[in-house]
């Protein structure tokens, strides 16, 4: 099956909230912020929160389909700018313990390898080389 992202809109996007979502990479490509901003307006409209401000004004929260994730039940990606850069986090390799405390499972070292394909996923989707 491949890579699926469901957009979680604002009204939703508490109940999505993980603290395990963590920084993938930052890409610093000029106008890339703004290419990805507008098609992802274009795409599924407003982001997922709202936060205007001069070092962070958007974040789209996807649910992911379609990648093995276990033990964690599912997925979270947040596409994001971060300082004129683009930012792309998950919790893949990160989940919860039972005292809500972000923990490593064994997909932990394979997060490079899945940042190669939300990068290639992204750019097919939206159009836009990331590099």
């Amino acid at each position: 099956m491949p890579m699926e992202l469901h957009f979680i809109p604002v009204e939703e996007f508490y109940f999505a909230l993980t603290l395990a979502v963590r920084t993938l990479e930052e890409l610093d490509k000029p106008g890339l912020v703004e290419q990805v901003r507008s098609r992802l307006l274009a795409e599924c409209g407003k982001p997922s929160t709202v936060a205007p401000g001069k070092q962070n004004t958007f974040n789209y929260v996807f649910k992911v389909q379609g990648i093995d994730c276990s033990p964690a039940p599912e997925l979270i990606v947040s596409i994001s700018d971060w300082q004129n850069k683009l930012r792309l986090s998950s919790d893949y390799g990160w989940m919860l313990d039972e005292q809500r405390k972000p923990i490593h499972t064994e997909k932990f070292d394979q997060r490079p390898h899945f940042t190669k394909q939300l990068r290639s996923h992204l750019q097919q989707w939206l159009e836009i080389p990331f590099s």
